[in-house]
This record gives C-alpha cells, structure tokens and sequence, in this order.
C-alpha cells in the first residue's frame, strides 16, 4: 500500500489505518472491560465478499454502535469468533467499512470529525435538521456517495435515522437495496442504550451486558419486491416492527412480577 494512497472519498488510507488503530484501542474496554458485549453470529461475516455488503441495523447511540461493529467485524476476519479479545486484530484491520451518519452530527465537534475520517457517509436528513422537523427532497449526491462506498466495500447504515426505537423505517434504504442490490446483513443490537449517552461517547453506566447480534443476509428479489415490501422485510429483520414492542413489553410485565414474587417470599 502505497503511503499516500487515497479510498474513492480522498481519505488517505495509512492515515485511516492509525486512526482505527488508536481509537480501537481507546475504545476497547467499552466492550470487553467496563462492560461486556455478547456477539452472536460474527461467523457471517467472514464468508462476505470484500464489496457491495449492507449492513442494516437498529440504532441506540450515535457512535458506540458503529465503533462496536468496527471492533467486531475486524476480529471476525482475523479468525476470532463471537469474541473481541486481544485487540491485536485492529493492526491490520479492514480499510473499505464506512457508515451512513447525519451531516451536521459528524461537524459537531473535533471527535466527530475524526471519526468521520474513519469511514463516515455523511449525507443531509431529509426528516430532521438542528432539532426540529423537516421535509427536505433527499439529495441525489448522498445516494451516490452510499452506491460510491457499496463498490468500494462494505457499509453500515440505520434505517431509521434515529436512536428512538420502533421509528418507521426510512425508504431511502429500501431505494438503495432495490437499486444497487447489495448483499443485506441484519443487525440487532441492545446493552448500548443503557451503557452510554445518547452519543455513545461518555459511560453512563458499567457492567451493562451489552449484545450483537449478527443474522444471516436476506434473501430479496431484487426485481419483483417493491420498496415497502423492503421496507417492511427490513422492520421484521432488525426487530423494529410493532410487533417486537409487544413482545418486549410483556417480558417486562414478566419481568415486574417475577421481581415483586421475588419480594415477598
């Protein structure tokens, strides 16, 4: 690799190689230390192509996730299965991972810009702007900028665009499915909410078990399903439909009684 050698965003590639380096190693025992994180599944990852992969997945903070997935992936393509241990895989780690993140989330601040060095799609929300709601067309450069990356390797997005959980899933990943047919691998994480701040930059709480599960790519048919078929494939693959909420709601109400029995006796 030459020193100066740039990936298709102008972002040299030496430079992105220390910068993952570090940050993985300061991040480290976010995930195996303060806390722990229970991975499922990260055998998937080693039988994806080097191109064209999507990862969708549910959304808790603004950066823990995506530094999470980082750590997971490279130590699944250095042999480590279900385990982040030893931070050695990060020397050599995967070049061509980004991430689809706001634009004005990734200026807020020097950390921000950093870690969109990284590996960080940033594109304008249609939806959302400074706090308040909006209803913006969506830019077809941010479109590019996603396939651009897609062809280049992997890339991980949230389609929700929000850390709320059961918010609808936005369409424009549905397009982009549809239109590039990448591979899509599904995600679901939990433990990430509870651990740090809504950025995912400060610990809020330690000791929290946090989890990752990686699930098998969809099976899509790329020309017969439409965008809210994807869309609702999507909902039920990373576990926010409606329908998990019920779920959810009555393992607390189980939860609840099993505790207050607990009580008494």
């Amino acid at each position: 690799m030459g020193l100066f050698k740039r990936n298709p965003f102008g972002h040299i590639l030496f430079v992105k190689k220390w910068l993952i380096r570090i940050l993985g190693v300061m991040t480290h025992r976010r995930f195996r230390g303060f806390n722990e994180l229970q991975i499922e599944g990260s055998e998937i990852i080693k039988k994806l192509p080097d191109t064209n992969v999507l990862f969708i997945s549910n959304h808790q903070t603004y950066f823990a996730d995506v530094v999470a997935m980082f750590h997971v992936f490279n130590a699944s393509l250095s042999g480590r299965t279900d385990s982040i241990k030893n931070v050695g895989y990060l020397w050599n780690p995967k070049l061509n991972i980004y991430y689809v993140a706001a634009k004005e989330t990734m200026k807020a601040g020097l950390l921000p810009k950093i870690l969109a060095y990284v590996g960080s799609i940033s594109i304008e929300r249609t939806w959302r702007a400074e706090g308040k709601d909006v209803n913006r067309q969506v830019k077809m450069s941010d479109i590019s900028s996603i396939a651009k990356a897609l062809d280049d390797g992997w890339v991980i997005t949230f389609p929700q665009g929000t850390t709320t959980p059961f918010k609808p899933i936005r369409k424009g990943t549905a397009f982009i499915i549809k239109n590039y047919r990448p591979i899509v691998v599904p995600i679901v994480i939990d433990g990430f909410r509870r651990s740090f701040d809504k950025k995912g930059l400060r610990i809020k709480k330690k000791n929290i078990l946090q989890s990752m599960e990686i699930k098998e790519p969809l099976v899509i048919d790329y020309d017969n399903e439409t965008t809210d078929d994807i869309v609702k494939r999507i909902e039920y693959a990373i576990e926010q439909h409606p329908s998990f909420l019920k779920v959810i709601s009555q393992e607390e109400v189980e939860a609840q009684e099993a505790l207050n029995k607990l009580r008494e006796w």
